[in-house]
């Protein structure tokens, strides 16, 4: 990940490093464990106050994705395993070892084709708390930002093909508090509220990965000086930050325009002046009807660069293993 500062925008330094250090580590670029660059190395690549980058760290800290060590420095914290809500049994204490044991043999069996049912006779305490958890899947995103949830949701439901619940991160202790297990899914952008709501449950949370988004970095960066760029999108959540890295990485260079597929006006008017459209594939629909609709006045149609993935593959892969889906 490199960092790119523009000292000039609007947006002030503190929230581009944040929000490009936030999106390093939900992307999977900085993995769990990963050790973050030094306040100095950092001042050094950035040309920031030392002052402004230990800011930063420290509102990353207070929303729990990274740790202070002392003597060591700061690293990106693991989340979202699932870990924090198996219920306790005296077992665990009895044989302080048997949880590592029965995850790990869990996981090579089923690696190596073996159905939980199968596995049940040897791991069954285990079996039936994933197999309960299964039953239910919930989706959650913070209300401001539901289009985050309908891309996950959707993108979830094609790849596993189970259905799924999406439930506003507002409502979420409600709906837990009717149901005996269940296993939560949101963004690593939400992990923290969400454990935090689910955590007196016998429920797991899950996080997803976001796709990386290299493709469609490398198109930024290619753009030519003084080029426009929409940007469409279900979820204002991710309006925002690629509006915050677009400044980051082009400054004024290049005029970004954000919209989503709801805002008729804004949408139209974002068809009539942009020549390249990054857009989410739900969106699609509605963006060729608004270009359709002002065809009569566009000398050429914009050029559409459909992201076809919210959710990292990995991401996915894991959510199919945990729920026994392969």
């Amino acid at each position: 990940m490199q960092f790119h500062i523009q000292p000039d925008s609007e947006i002030p330094a503190s929230t581009q490093l944040y929000s490009q250090i936030w999106f390093a580590i939900a992307s999977r670029q900085y993995p769990p464990g990963y050790r973050l660059p030094s306040t100095r190395q950092l001042a050094t690549y950035t040309g920031l106050h030392r002052n402004t980058i230990s800011k930063v760290y420290r509102q990353l800290e207070e929303a729990g994705v990274v740790e202070a060590i002392a003597g060591s420095g700061i690293y990106v914290r693991e989340q979202g395993t699932g870990e924090s809500a198996r219920p306790q049994s005296a077992l665990w204490e009895e044989f302080p070892q048997a949880r590592e044991v029965v995850e790990n043999g869990l996981d090579e069996l089923l690696r190596q084709g073996c159905s939980l049912h199968q596995a049940r006779e040897l791991f069954l305490a285990e079996i039936d708390w994933r197999l309960r958890c299964s039953a239910r899947v919930l989706v959650t995103v913070p209300r401001q930002d539901i289009g985050a949830g309908q891309l996950i949701a959707q993108e979830l439901e094609a790849a596993l093909a189970i259905p799924l619940q999406l439930v506003p991160l507002e409502e979420l202790a409600e709906v837990l508090s009717q149901a005996r297990s269940g296993t939560v899914v949101t963004s690593r952008y939400f992990i923290a509220e969400a454990e935090a709501i689910a955590a007196p449950k016998s429920v797991r949370v899950i996080a997803v990965d976001i796709y990386d988004y290299k493709k469609e970095l490398a198109l930024l960066k290619e753009l030519p000086k003084g080029a426009c760029l929409g940007l469409v999108s279900l979820s204002t959540g991710i309006l925002r930050a690629a509006e915050v890295i677009v400044y980051s990485l082009r400054g004024d260079d290049i005029l970004a325009l954000t919209a989503q597929t709801e805002d008729a006006y804004k949408l139209n008017s974002l068809v009539r002046s942009a020549q390249t459209i990054l857009l989410d594939a739900p969106s699609v629909p509605a963006l060729k009807q608004a270009i359709a609709a002002a065809r009569e006045d566009l000398i050429r149609p914009p050029h559409l660069v459909v992201c076809n993935s919210y959710i990292g593959e990995q991401s996915i892969q894991t959510l199919r293993r945990e729920l026994g889906l392969e």
